[in-house]
This record gives C-alpha cells, sequence and structure tokens, in this order.
C-alpha cells in the first residue's frame, strides 16, 4: 500500500482552500458606488414633496396634477435620450417618484388636517419649487443611468434595502422611499 507523510498536509492545505472560496463565495458583493448618489437624491426630492405639501395646504391646490405629471413623465423620456437610458424606463422612475411625491403630500396633509394646522415654516413659491424638481430630475436621470448596469444583479434588492434604511427619518418618508425605488431593482422573481 501506497503510504505518504504529506499526503495529510496536502488533504489539509485543500480543504482550507475549499473552504476559504466557500466562504468568500457567501460574502456579499458590495453596494456599487452609484447607488447611493442616486438614493441621495430621490431622498432629496421627497424633502422637496414637504415644501409642496405646504403651498398645497395654503393654497387650496388638489395634489393632483396630471397635467404637470404628464408633462414631467414626457421631460423625461425626452432627457432619457441623452442619458443613454430607455426612454419608457426613464418615464417609470419619473413616475415612481411623482407617486412617491404625493405620497408624502397626502400623508402630510392629512396629518396637518387632523391638527387643524400646518407647521409654521416659511413657504416657497410653488414654481420655485417646480424649478427645484426639475433639476433634481435631471441629476436623477444621471445618476440613473450611473445605475442601471447593477439593477438585474442579484444582490440588487440587498443593496437597496441596506442603502435605503439609513436614509429613512420616519414611517411616511420611508413608505414613500419605498414607492420611488421600487423599481430600481430587476429580479426574476
Amino acid at each position: 500500500m501506497f503510504h505518504s507523510p504529506r499526503l495529510p498536509q496536502a488533504l489539509t492545505c485543500s480543504l482550507f482552500g475549499l473552504f476559504a472560496s466557500v466562504a468568500n463565495a457567501a460574502l456579499p458583493t458590495p453596494a456599487p458606488e452609484s447607488l447611493q448618489p442616486l438614493l441621495n437624491t430621490i431622498n432629496e426630492r421627497l424633502n422637496v414633496a414637504n415644501l409642496v405639501a405646504l403651498t398645497k395646504w395654503d393654497t387650496g391646490k388638489p395634489i393632483q396634477d396630471t397635467a404637470r405629471e404628464t408633462l414631467l413623465i414626457t421631460l423625461a423620456r425626452k432627457q432619457a435620450v441623452a442619458n443613454n437610458v430607455e426612454p419608457d424606463e426613464a418615464a417609470e422612475l419619473t413616475a415612481a417618484q411623482i407617486e412617491a411625491n404625493k405620497l408624502v403630500q397626502y400623508g402630510l396633509i392629512a396629518q396637518w388636517q387632523a391638527a387643524h394646522k400646518a407647521p409654521d415654516l416659511p413657504r416657497p413659491d410653488l414654481n420655485q419649487l417646480r424649478a427645484k424638481l426639475e433639476e433634481l430630475q435631471v441629476r436623477l436621470l444621471h445618476q440613473y443611468a450611473d445605475f442601471v448596469p447593477y439593477r438585474v444583479d442579484p444582490n440588487c434588492p440587498e443593496w437597496l434595502a441596506e442603502q435605503r434604511s439609513e436614509l429613512i427619518k420616519d414611517a411616511l418618508h420611508g413608505q414613500a422611499l419605498i414607492r420611488a425605488t421600487g423599481e430600481l431593482c430587476v429580479t426574476d422573481s
């Protein structure tokens, strides 16, 4: 029978190598650098919703503004080409941002109605806020273009959940942030 004093040592090294490769395979891939700036811009857009809600509270204007929403989605489709983003994806992303923004507005106005008052804060002009939202939209599409290659990564939902949780300041804005980012990851579920 063949006997080698080095055989146990070789087997041990092989097993350690196998275990190390399995352990490394189990480590999650870090989130791409393009995700956090995108989420920060989405969150900044949601914070503008607070101010929009204040102006709508004061003016009595409805939250739902179908003509404005249609204009923003059409504009996003046009801007998509310059950012190498599919126009339908840009439209879906913009629609998600609009819906999330309205979620914040409806939630805040409901709270203020229950309290019979809105916060005593300075109210910017709605047109100034719209200009800010349009500026954020340009940045959002650019950052989204940087993130697009990672949307199909199997780790995308975990990256998103982890980095999104760091931005949530309250339940209302948390739900809105979930709505705003709901289609960022593409899974084959």
